[in-house]
């Protein structure tokens, strides 16, 4: 998990406490969950932003399917 900070929020408290009876979690957790659905929701946004806009034509669906050898930070290893 990356730098945390603390912060200081005001929210209705019947949204927090609907929001925790949902999770069933505390406060904080409560609140970085929700925090990542945000994020998640924003990058799914993006990705729908890019429909029609990329042509498979391009891709050789058997290259693609076709195992390879990485590296520890993912890089293809040449084995030819």
């Amino acid at each position: 998990m990356s730098e945390m900070r603390k912060i200081t929020a005001f929210v209705p408290a019947d949204l927090l406490a609907s929001a925790q009876a949902y999770t069933g979690e505390g406060v904080t957790e409560t609140l970085r969950q929700a925090l990542e659905t945000l994020a998640h929701q924003a990058f799914y946004d993006q990705l729908r932003a890019l429909k029609g806009k990329v042509n498979f034509d391009d891709f050789d669906l058997d290259e693609l399917r076709r195992d390879r050898e990485c590296d520890a930070h993912g890089n293809v290893i040449d084995s030819d």
